[in-house]
C-alpha cells in the first residue's frame, strides 16, 4: 500500500512540474424529482410526498500536455449536515460530494470527499426506479463497508490497457475520521476515535469490471481497515466483498450480486453470543424494455444475519416496476414488500411509490 501512496503523489509531484492547464468549462446538471410513498403494514408509516432536488456543478478541462482534469461538485438540500458545519437548516443547500480528477496515458488519480464508492454489492440491479432498498423504503438494510464514507484517493487504469475490457481501482482513505462532505482547502482533519464504523485508522478499497464479451459485465469489489487502534485483540476484523454479473440482450437485461460482510470482533472478553459474526446478502433483477419508453423490471434483495450464537435471521425485500419516459420526464411506478425489516422477524411492510424525474 505505502508504494501505492508513493506512486500516486510522484504522479501528482511530476505533472505539477512540467504541465499547465487550460481555462476549463463549467456545466449544471441534476434532477428534480417529485414523490408520493404510500406505507402500509406493521409500523403503518402512512403515506408522505417529497420533492428531491440535487444540482450537480461540474467543470472540465485539458492541460498543455493534453491530460484531462475534472471537478465536480454536488449541492443536496436534503444531505446530513457535514461534520463541523454550523448549519442546522435542513433546507439549506449543502455540499454533498466533491472530487478533482486529473487523467493522463498512465491512468487517472484523484482525490475525493465523501464520494468515489467501489463496492459493487448493488451494481447488478436493473431496476427501472431504484432498488427496493434505495427507494425511500422501511428497511434496515446494513450494507457493505464503502470508502465513499471517508475522504479518500484513487487510481485508476487507462482505459483499454488490459485486453476484455478490464479495469482496476483502488482507493485509500488516509484517516477514517477525515469525513467531512464539506473539506474545504487545508483541511486539518479530526481525531479518530474506534467504532464499529472506524474498526481502524485507515481503509483500502479495490475494484475490478471486465466485459468478456458483447452484453456481459462481470466485477468484483473488497474493502479493508488499516491501522488498527489501541492495544485491544480482535478475534474479526472488519472487512467486506461482493461480486456481480450482469447480461443484456435485445430488451431484456438480467442482474446477480453477492455481497459479503464481516463485523469487528473483540476477543472472547469482549463479545457476546448475540454480536454479528457477518452479513449476506443476494440480489438478482431482470428488466424489460416493451418501448423505447416504456419498461418493467423485477428485483428481490435478500440480507441474512448471522450471529455468533449461530441463530439467523434473513430481511426479504422486494419491487416490481414500472418506468415510462416522456422526453426529459419519466413517470415511474413502484409495489415493494419488505419482510423482517430491520432484522426483525415478523416486522413487514408494504410500499407503494409513485414518481415523476425531471432530469436536466
Amino acid at each position: 500500500m505505502k508504494n501505492i501512496i508513493k506512486t500516486i503523489i510522484v504522479m501528482f509531484s511530476s505533472i505539477s512540474l512540467f504541465a499547465s492547464a487550460n481555462a476549463g468549462e463549467l456545466s449544471v446538471s441534476g434532477t428534480a424529482k417529485a414523490t408520493y410513498n404510500i406505507q402500509g403494514g406493521k409500523t403503518n408509516a402512512g403515506k408522505g410526498l417529497g420533492i428531491t432536488n440535487e444540482l450537480n456543478f461540474t467543470a472540465s478541462g485539458e492541460t498543455d500536455q493534453g491530460y484531462t482534469w475534472n471537478y465536480s461538485m454536488e449541492l443536496d438540500p436534503g444531505a446530513t449536515t457535514p461534520t463541523g458545519s454550523t448549519d442546522t437548516s435542513p433546507g439549506n443547500a449543502q455540499n454533498d460530494d466533491t472530487k478533482l480528477t486529473l487523467s493522463t496515458p498512465y491512468g487517472t488519480v484523484g482525490v475525493f470527499i465523501s464520494e468515489g464508492g467501489l463496492d459493487v454489492e448493488d451494481a447488478a440491479s436493473q431496476s427501472v426506479y431504484g432498488r427496493p432498498t434505495d427507494i425511500g423504503d422501511p428497511s434496515g438494510t446494513v450494507d457493505n463497508f464503502t470508502i465513499d464514507s471517508y475522504n479518500n484517493i484513487q487510481y485508476h487504469t487507462p482505459a483499454d490497457l488490459l485486453p476484455f475490457g478490464i479495469s482496476a481501482k483502488i482507493a485509500y482513505a488516509t484517516d477514517l475520521a477525515d469525513t467531512s462532505a464539506g473539506s474545504s482547502g487545508n483541511n486539518a482533519g479530526a481525531t479518530n476515535t474506534n467504532s464499529a464504523t472506524n474498526p481502524g485508522t485507515t481503509a483500502t478499497e479495490m475494484q475490478v469490471k471486465a466485459t468478456p464479451y458483447d452484453g456481459l459485465t462481470i466485477g468484483a469489489s473488497y474493502f479493508e481497515f488499516g491501522g488498527q487502534q489501541g492495544t485491544t485483540k480482535m478475534d474479526q476484523n472488519a472487512e467486506s466483498g461482493a461480486y456481480y454479473a450482469t447480461y443484456a440482450t435485445g430488451p431484456v437485461s438480467i442482474g446477480y450480486s453477492q455481497a459479503f460482510r464481516a463485523d469487528q470482533l473483540k476477543d472472547d472478553s469482549g463479545t457476546t453470543t448475540d454480536d454479528v459474526e457477518y452479513y449476506d446478502q443476494v440480489n438478482y433483477s431482470i428488466a424489460f424494455a416493451a418501448t423505447d419508453d416504456l419498461s418493467v423490471s423485477y428485483e428481490r434483495e435478500t440480507s441474512e444475519v448471522n450471529k455468533l450464537d449461530d441463530t439467523s435471521i434473513e430481511q426479504e425485500s422486494s419491487a416490481v416496476q414500472l418506468a415510462y419516459t416522456m422526453g426529459g420526464m419519466t413517470l415511474a411506478v413502484s409495489h415493494a414488500s419488505h419482510d423482517n425489516n430491520a432484522y426483525v422477524t415478523g416486522d413487514n411492510v408494504d410500499q407503494t411509490l409513485i414518481a415523476v424525474t425531471m432530469a436536466f
